[in-house]
C-alpha cells in the first residue's frame, strides 16, 4: 500500500459521508514521524480540502529533550503554515493506571480543550499500530471492544476523532518521508523495553513477521471484523437499554432478569460507557449479578470498583461513581451564573421570571447551597404544615445514598429551597426564580 495526499484526501472524503464536513482540522502533532507526515500532507492540500489547519503539541514533561520537541513542532508548523499551540500537562505515574496509561489520559484531556463542536480532531494512529494494540488487548482479555482496537472514527469532545491513517503501514510512511525530505523526532523511549507497547514492537511482532510476514495486515483484519462484533453488540445492547427503561443510569431488574446471562454482561457493560463510568472488571460484574440482582428487596447491597458501583433499590440497579468521586462543598454562593457541584453531580442555575419560584426578597439576601447534616425540616408551597426533609425524601423514593447529596439553598440560615423539588411556602412567589438542576444524577 502507497500512502500519499491524494489518497489522505480520499479517505477524509470517506469519514464525510458519516459526519458533517468540518469546520477545522485539528491535528494532535508528536513531531514523530507519523504526524509530521499527516500535517506535511494536509498542508500540501488545503487548496483541495480548504479547512483551517490548527495543531495541538502535548509536551507530557516526561524526557529531558521535551522542551526541545515543543519548539521542533512550533517550527514544523510554521514552515507549514499551520497555527500551533503547545500544552504541558503534569502526567501522575502513581495513578494506579501505569505511566503509558496516565500519558494518554492527560494527553487526551489537554487536546479536548482545544477540539470546538465541529472540528475533527485527526489523530495519526497508522496500521502498525493498531496491530500493536490488538495484541496488548489480547494479554489484558479484552473483548470485541477491546479487539476492534483503534477506532478509525469517535465522537470526541463535541466533535470527532477520527485516524485517516489507520490502514497505512509504517513502511508507506517512511516512504512518503524519505521522498519528501520530512524532518521528524525519535523519542528514546520508545526503545524501553519495560513498557508494553515497545516489548511488542520490537520483541515480539518481529518474531511473528519471521513466521507470517502479513501478520500486521491480518491482525489489522481481525481488529476491523472485531470492530464490526462489538458494533452489532451494542446495536443489541440499545435495544435491551429500551426494554429495561432507557435510562443507562437506572436499570428495570425485573426486565434485566428476562434476558440471557449473556445479553445481561452486555447490557450492563454498554450502560456504565454511556453513563461515562470505567467498566467493571469480570469478577465485579460476576457479583453484580449474582449479588446485586437477586438481592431481597428491603436489602441495599453494594458492588464497586475503582471509579464506579452499582446499588440496587426498589427493583432498579443503578449505576453512580464511586461515593468518593461526588465531593460535596458547602457554603457555594448561588447567584446569577450556574454553580458547578462537582464530579457528576450537575450545575444548579436560577431561572428568573418563572410561573412561580423563590421571591425577589429571599434572593435579595443571597443564596448559599449546602447538604444535609440531620434534622431539617421544610413547608413545601404544596404542604399544609413543616415536614422533616428525611421523611419527604423517602415518600417520593429518593435512593438512599442520594439523600445525602441533593443541594440544599440557604438564604442566610433559612432553608429556602431544596434542589429543584421543593420551594419553601414563606420563600415563594407568584412569577419568581425557579431553581434548575442540570445533569441531575438519578435521584429514583
Amino acid at each position: 500500500m502507497i500512502f500519499n495526499p491524494a489518497s489522505l484526501l480520499n479517505r477524509l472524503g470517506e469519514f464525510e459521508k458519516n459526519t458533517d464536513k468540518p469546520d477545522r482540522y485539528v491535528i494532535a502533532l508528536s513531531g514523530g514521524l507519523d504526524s509530521t507526515v499527516l500535517a506535511a500532507a494536509l498542508a500540501a492540500t488545503r487548496d483541495l480540502h480548504g479547512m483551517a489547519l490548527f495543531a495541538v503539541h502535548v509536551d507530557h514533561q516526561l524526557q529531558p529533550e521535551s522542551v526541545a520537541w515543543s519548539r521542533h513542532c512550533r517550527e514544523l508548523a510554521g514552515r507549514l503554515g499551520i497555527e500551533i499551540v503547545v500544552e504541558t500537562v503534569d502526567v501522575d505515574p502513581t495513578s494506579g493506571s501505569g505511566l503509558e496509561a496516565a500519558a494518554r489520559a492527560a494527553r487526551y484531556t489537554a487536546l479536548a480543550t482545544h477540539v470546538r463542536p465541529g472540528d475533527w480532531l485527526l489523530s495519526a494512529h497508522h496500521r502498525d499500530d493498531q496491530a500493536e494494540t490488538l495484541l496488548l488487548n489480547l494479554m489484558r482479555g479484552s473483548g470485541p471492544a477491546g479487539l476492534a482496537a483503534i477506532g478509525a472514527m469517535n465522537p470526541f469532545a463535541g466533535g470527532w476523532l477520527l485516524r485517516p491513517l489507520i490502514d497505512v503501514p509504517r513502511a508507506a510512511l517512511e516512504k512518503f518521508a524519505a521522498e519528501t525530505k520530512l524532518v521528524w523526532l525519535e523519542d528514546p523511549s520508545n526503545e524501553d523495553r519495560r513498557f508494553d507497547r515497545n516489548y511488542l514492537r520490537h520483541e515480539i511482532l518481529p518474531s511473528l513477521e519471521a513466521r507470517w510476514p502479513d501478520v500486521v495486515a491480518r491482525l489489522s483484519r481481525s481488529a476491523e471484523l472485531a470492530g464490526e462484533s462489538a458494533s452489532l453488540l451494542e446495536d443489541l445492547a440499545n435495544f435491551d437499554l429500551r426494554a429495561v427503561g432507557d435510562r443507562p443510569e437506572r436499570i428495570d431488574i425485573d426486565g434485566l432478569v428476562r434476558l440471557t446471562r449473556a445479553r445481561q454482561g452486555n447490557l450492563l457493560r454498554h450502560a456504565l460507557r454511556r453513563a461515562g463510568l470505567p467498566l467493571p472488571g469480570a469478577a465485579r460484574l460476576a457479583a453484580v449479578l449474582d449479588q446485586l440482582v437477586p438481592a431481597k428487596e428491603d436489602a441495599q447491597p453494594v458492588v464497586s470498583w475503582p471509579g464506579a458501583e452499582m446499588r440496587r433499590y426498589r427493583g432498579k440497579l443503578y449505576a453512580l461513581p464511586a461515593s468518593d468521586d461526588a465531593l460535596l462543598e458547602d457554603g457555594l454562593e448561588l447567584g446569577s451564573a450556574p454553580l458547578a457541584l462537582g464530579r457528576f453531580m450537575g450545575s444548579l442555575e436560577l431561572s428568573p421570571g418563572a410561573p412561580r419560584g423563590l421571591s425577589g426578597e429571599v434572593l435579595a439576601h443571597g443564596l448559599t447551597v449546602q447538604y444535609r447534616h440531620g434534622g431539617e425540616k421544610i413547608r413545601p408551597i404544596i404542604q399544609g404544615h413543616t415536614r422533616k426533609l428525611k421523611k419527604l425524601m423517602q415518600e417520593i423514593g429518593i435512593v438512599p445514598w442520594m439523600r445525602e447529596r441533593v443541594p440544599l439553598i440557604y438564604a442566610g440560615e433559612r432553608l429556602v429551597a431544596v434542589a429543584d423539588l421543593w420551594i419553601a411556602a414563606d420563600a415563594a412567589s407568584e412569577p419568581g426564580t425557579a431553581i434548575l438542576w442540570h445533569g441531575k444524577p438519578a435521584l429514583h
